[in-house]
């Protein structure tokens, strides 16, 4: 290529050329050869294409070890399935300087990681913003390791990020440099809490060991670091909505939504077995359900013979995970009918509980 006419155009019509190409094809781009990366990694650039359409992906959380391997560590990455095309990416984290990063998050096109410090023998995790397709990073403030090991973080559009314990939380803004803490003051562990706009939301046990009770709570984060106030969101006409569904997870829906997964009982017995796996969603404005979805049965039996199932996502697009299943069940509604199909060729050894979040890749600068 060292004779191509190409290298002779100037950068800006370069600049012109590729930003006419799908931002797929840009990243696809970029490892042709050192040159064309230089040029569509450029600050100009990405500055150039900052409002392409972004591209929107199903990211994985790579698994936990208890105890990882300090040397020989394998190069980190960031495996993504795009759905539209049907095909995994790898997105490489070489560019941090940490040792197993550990990717929970996403927003707008950042991720939010924890990693451990490659200068400490101990495990000493700090919370990491990163653009993995302009390879930029940003450490928030330093955090004890005691939150990344029992605290959920949450993360929106806003650059707001918020990690969530039965008994405190901590909240931080892109506008400043430190974390506030106060106490969360909830009935039970929350579970899979969420932001939506300017409040969380999160599901607690409020029922005996020996049954669980799960109600919804939430909370407005302008009134988090003054009252404390948490309300536990019920009606009348919702009659037994949180009794129908087992082992019950929230997850972000399209707008001011919220959807509501778990398996549908057969029956209100203690022990009783789940039909299929149902999703309902709540419109937070009019505080109405409606059932948004539901597996088909033959999908649903690899899923019987599991104790426990994963669900992640947000928007119009949930994916369900067991062990021993080797793929992911998707439930897709992005066409406006919701379709269910099976995510084939995971990465790995396909044998797992696998964990995930929606990441929209985008070249959009740090906070």
């Amino acid at each position: 290529m060292d004779d191509s006419p190409i290298f002779n155009l100037p950068d800006d019509t370069l600049h012109q050329i590729f930003s006419t190409l799908p931002l797929r094809q840009i990243v696809i781009s970029r490892s042709v050869c050192k040159f064309f990366h230089q040029i569509l990694t450029s600050p100009s650039f990405l500055q150039l294409i900052s409002t392409h359409p972004p591209l929107n992906l199903i990211a994985l959380r790579p698994p936990r070890h208890r105890h990882p391997l300090r040397h020989a560590l394998p190069p980190s990455f960031l495996d993504v399935f795009d759905p539209d095309h049907n095909q995994w990416l790898r997105f490489s984290l070489d560019f941090l300087p940490f040792r197993s990063p550990h990717p929970f998050a996403s927003s707008l096109g950042l991720v939010y990681l924890w990693g451990d410090s490659p200068d400490s023998s101990e495990s000493n995790k700090s919370l990491v913003v990163c653009n993995p397709l302009t390879r930029q990073f940003r450490v928030l403030p330093q955090l004890g390791s005691a939150w990344s090991r029992h605290g959920s973080v949450l993360v929106d559009s806003a650059n707001r990020v918020m990690v969530l314990t039965e008994l405190a939380a901590l909240y931080f803004s892109g506008t400043s440099n430190h974390w506030l803490k106060f106490s969360s003051n909830l009935p039970s562990k929350p579970r899979s809490p969420i932001l939506v706009s300017d409040s969380v939301y999160a599901l607690c046990d409020v029922g005996s060991p020996w049954r669980s009770q799960w109600k919804l709570f939430s909370c407005y984060l302008t009134k988090l670091t003054t009252s404390q106030t948490w309300t536990r969101l019920e009606r009348h006409e919702w009659g037994d909505v949180f009794d129908i569904l087992k082992r019950p997870r929230l997850v972000r829906g399209v707008g001011n939504r919220i959807l509501m997964v778990g398996g549908l009982k057969s029956s209100f017995s203690l022990n009783s077995p789940c039909s299929t796996i149902l999703i309902l969603r709540l419109d937070l404005d009019t505080l109405e359900w409606d059932e948004a979805g539901r597996m088909p049965v033959e999908m649903f039996k690899c899923f019987q013979e599991s104790s426990k199932f994963k669900v992640f996502g947000g928007g119009d697009r949930v994916c369900f995970s067991a062990k021993r299943i080797g793929k992911l069940a998707l439930w897709d509604r992005c066409a406006g009918k919701g379709e269910w199909r099976w995510i084939e060729g995971m990465p790995g050894n396909g044998d797992g509980l696998y964990r995930g979040f929606m990441y929209e890749g985008r070249f959009t600068g740090l906070p």
